[in-house]
């Protein structure tokens, strides 16, 4: 006997539900979507604010023209600074900007030798006592090279004594002496002037050390501290 058509629609109605919800649920996540991306807010625009070559304070809701050559501030709608936009440069000063930028760095690497070269100093010249020291050492060590060379100026001359004895018969020709003893005379005035002009270099050399070890007081005294002996 069959059954009565509104007992098998309820008895199937357990069986037909899942499918029904899985067909719309596809839907139903495509229009939740939808919904949050209308109901989302919208991002807060910018601000954009600088002080123009006059000195006005100028805002608007983009990049300002009148600022394209200085930094201008992008702020937020609270007021604060979300960034700062550099100032757009043409070919020319961009080229000064490196420059100076250059400059800049040669200068702070002329500041650190500067005191990388003090810090030396100070290690080396603790004190005054010791800068005097090897100054002294220094002027001694040339001096003793003087010295030897006016010893042999010395010589030369008993040299040149003994040379002019035997042209006292050529006085009035030195030309008719003979070659040997012609030699002898110009190699005599070649030595002289070999030790004069190396005494004048030695002479130069102490002026040197001396301009040099006043130069490294005058640091020292801006370094070294007085119970130290510096002053």
């Amino acid at each position: 006997m069959p059954m009565p058509m509104c007992k098998l629609d309820q008895a199937a109605r357990p069986f037909a539900a899942p499918w029904v919800l899985l067909l719309l649920l596809p839907v139903a996540l495509w229009t939740g979507a939808v919904s949050a991306q209308q109901s989302a807010p919208a991002p807060a625009a910018s601000i954009y604010s600088c002080t123009d070559a006059r000195g006005r304070t100028l805002t608007a809701d983009r990049p300002i023209a009148e600022c394209i050559d200085r930094e201008q501030r992008e702020l937020n709608p609270s007021g604060t600074t979300r960034r700062r936009i550099e100032p757009t440069y043409t070919a020319r000063e961009l080229a000064e900007r490196e420059d100076r930028a250059r400059e800049a760095a040669l200068q702070a690497a002329r500041l650190t030798d500067e005191r990388r070269r003090e810090r030396a100093l100070l290690v080396r010249y603790p004190n005054a006592a010791v800068h005097d020291h090897e100054r002294a050492e220094a002027l001694v060590q040339i001096d003793a090279v003087i010295q030897a060379a006016k010893k042999r100026l010395a010589e030369l001359a008993e040299d040149r004594q003994k040379i002019d004895e035997e042209l006292e018969f050529y006085k009035h020709d030195t030309s008719k002496a003979p070659g040997a003893v012609r030699r002898k005379l110009e190699d005599n005035a070649q030595s002289v002037a070999v030790q004069n002009r190396f005494i004048g270099e030695q002479e130069d050399e102490k002026k040197r050390v001396n301009a040099r070890f006043d130069e490294e007081r005058t640091r020292l005294r801006q370094i070294w501290s007085p119970r130290n002996g510096g002053g």
